[in-house]
């Protein structure tokens, strides 16, 4: 393509994270993949007319507009992964509050360092020419980068666009760069009540999963205001004090960020939404502790906190929009993840606990979840602390083979009905109470479900 551009007369360079990444790579000395990854890569093009743009990029595989008054053209080559956007450089004029309140012109006449501009923050401002491998970084991203310092790239404009504040929390976790002191000023004077809860969590998502210490970022969000201003329930646990002989560390709001960590970092190998449950509920497993907490027989203690946890992680959830992802309930996972967190451990301690407690359970979290927000729970934490509980705990879910789900009923409507009880609430409450016995052992199979029916309109 950049030959193809460079041909008509123009030029084509690499813009956004890919060149970002690009330089990190070579930073760290990790091997350099010229052939740009198959997602995040933009195109920008220069000294082409719009007019002319989308038949140059026509060979190269189905090229498909997307905007009205400024198209991104993506290219998709036949047999490959992923596409390629391209795009003349624009200016923005603010006409209006919230990330759409932008118009924008293209202008392929645009000098390189006017189109780095209008990017939010000098990393990402570096382009990089694939016909030389010349980098291009007028706004001097590069050692900023290797500075390891996040800054705004136009401190005039960067406020147009709210959700660059957002933008700086994750950037600041998944890259672990210190915020420009006068960039971090600049955010604190940004609004953010126009952002979408969608944007909101698209970012949170970011920083939650894309960076190995989530914590940086939600502590950036606290001394920016962003806590304040986005996470209200989240505030309440900086300062609320915990028994020092659990919880060294300090307060639920380091503790939480610890938490968070190590739930971040043991749970690689979860899919996109279990691992979303894993975070959010790691974020709120403690949002009950303020209301709850109180000096008791000269402890530090927070009785019932789970469930009291419960309503502010609804409003948490609520405020982010987030409801099924990929078809994971994570939502009803994370509400039960909070009401439960500290079942692993209370059924480690109980003497002779039943398998009907394990089943019981399992119809209202996901028990590998729960040892997995639990383990981080425990693990979230300064000093030694045995957290082998965990492994008891998913090790039994596992071999009663309810880690994932809860036991199918055994007993069906179609079995009562055909023993001649007329459809209606006599059926299902029959199938709850053998679901119950079920649960309990006493039933294995079919044939005995249906049994235990019998003695029941007999009785």
């Amino acid at each position: 393509m950049a030959a193809a551009v460079r041909a008509a007369g123009g030029r084509a360079l690499v813009v956004g994270g890919w060149v970002r990444d690009r330089l990190r790579a070579e930073a760290r000395g990790a091997p350099l993949e010229t052939t740009p990854a198959p997602v995040d890569l933009d195109l920008e093009v220069f000294g082409v007319p719009e007019d002319r743009l989308a038949a140059l990029l026509g060979p190269f595989g189905r090229v498909e507009a997307v905007g009205r008054s400024f198209p991104v053209y993506k290219v998709s080559a036949p047999g490959r992964a992923g596409q390629i956007d391209v795009a003349l450089p624009r200016r923005e004029s603010k006409r209006g509050r919230g990330h759409r309140g932008f118009e924008v012109q293209g202008d392929p006449s645009m000098p390189l360092a006017e189109a780095a501009r209008r990017r939010d923050f000098t990393v990402n401002a570096i382009a990089w020419d694939p016909l030389t491998g010349r980098y291009e970084d007028p706004c001097d991203g590069a050692a900023d980068l290797r500075a390891g310092i996040l800054r705004a790239v136009d401190p005039a404009t960067f406020g147009d666009d709210s959700l660059r504040v957002l933008r700086a929390l994750q950037f600041a976790a998944r890259f672990e760069l210190t915020l420009d002191q006068a960039t971090a000023d600049l955010c604190r004077t940004i609004p953010l009540d126009d952002l979408p809860a969608e944007r909101i969590w698209g970012e949170l998502e970011k920083l939650l999963l894309l960076a190995a210490r989530p914590s940086i970022g939600l502590d950036l969000a606290l001394r920016l205001g962003v806590v304040e201003r986005l996470f209200p329930d989240l505030l309440p646990l900086v300062g609320c004090e915990q028994e020092p002989e659990w919880h060294p560390e300090g307060d639920v709001w380091v503790h939480t960020l610890l938490v968070v960590d190590r739930a971040r970092a043991l749970n690689d190998d979860l899919d996109r939404p279990r691992l979303i449950a894993i975070m959010l509920a790691a974020l709120c497993h403690d949002l009950g502790k303020p209301a709850t907490t109180a000096f008791i027989d000269g402890r530090i203690r927070s009785p019932d906190h789970e469930q009291a946890g419960v309503a502010p992680t609804l409003r948490v959830l609520d405020g982010l929009n987030v409801h099924t992802i990929d078809g994971f309930d994570v939502r009803g996972q994370v509400v039960g993840l909070v009401a439960h967190h500290l079942k692993p451990g209370m059924l480690h301690k109980a003497p002779q606990v039943g398998d009907g407690a394990f089943r019981r359970l399992a119809r209202k979290v996901n028990l590998e979840l729960l040892a997995r927000v639990a383990r981080a729970d425990c693990l979230g934490r300064t000093g030694t602390f045995d957290c082998s509980a965990m492994d008891w705990f998913l090790a039994r879910a596992r071999a009663l083979d309810v880690a994932q789900h809860p036991p199918a009923p055994l007993l069906l409507g179609r079995h009562v009905l055909a023993l001649g009880v007329p459809p209606g609430p006599r059926v299902g409450e029959i199938l709850r109470q053998v679901y119950e016995r079920q649960l309990d052992g006493e039933i294995a199979s079919v044939e005995e479900g249906v049994a235990v029916a019998r003695r029941m309109l007999e009785s």
